[in-house]
């Protein structure tokens, strides 16, 4: 069973991955200036990171791995204004995430590939601040993107909406699961991940 703890060398990847995948994260999510293009961005973040995510999961079969890599984000926004709501979000998400791993033994495509759906879903926690702290959220969008902007997203992020951005987010990952596997196919064969 010591050969399943997080080792310095696990932690370094996930931090090494976690950057990567947070300058996806900002890169993919410029396009949500654009407000009804921010409705799909957890969809285009799911496909487009699946890549990264995969490999990540290839390199660092160990609980709670996946946790860790996936909760910098969300901490990483926090420390940058957003509310509460994306850290608790998220956190219920990883877990999720996390189980899902363990069930397949961290070395289960399948068990991978449905851990990532979920794992993608996170990031719907930025919008979910709309509707769960929206005095906050507002304050904080109008001083960044103007009103104009924010009146715009309060109109577009509503509750029906949501469910289908998160359902987006979750097959993006799918998506985005499968390009990875066909992208990193050798490693996912030296890795044992079939």
């Amino acid at each position: 069973m010591d050969n399943k703890k997080l080792k310095v060398k696990d932690l370094v990847s996930i931090g090494v991955f976690g950057v990567i995948y947070l300058v996806l994260l900002f890169g993919i999510g410029m396009m949500g200036i654009i407000p009804i293009l921010f409705l799909i961005y957890p969809t285009v973040l799911g496909i487009v990171a699946g890549t990264v995510v995969m490999l990540f999961m290839t390199k660092v079969q160990k609980p709670w791995a996946l946790f860790i890599f996936g909760m910098i984000s969300p901490l990483v926004m926090f420390a940058a204004g957003h509310t509460y709501v994306v850290v608790v979000l998220s956190l219920i998400v990883m877990i999720i995430a996390e189980l899902i791993r363990k069930i397949g033994n961290y070395n289960s495509f399948k068990y991978n590939m449905l851990s990532y759906a979920v794992f993608s879903i996170w990031i719907c926690s930025s919008m979910m601040q709309m509707l769960l702290a929206k005095e906050k959220y507002l304050e904080m969008s109008i001083e960044m993107m103007g009103k104009d902007y924010v009146d715009a997203m309060e109109k577009l992020i509503t509750y029906p909406h949501m469910a289908l951005v998160a359902l987006g987010a979750f097959l993006g990952g799918i998506l985005g699961a499968y390009i990875g596997k066909a992208l990193l196919k050798k490693h996912f064969e030296k890795a044992g991940i079939v």
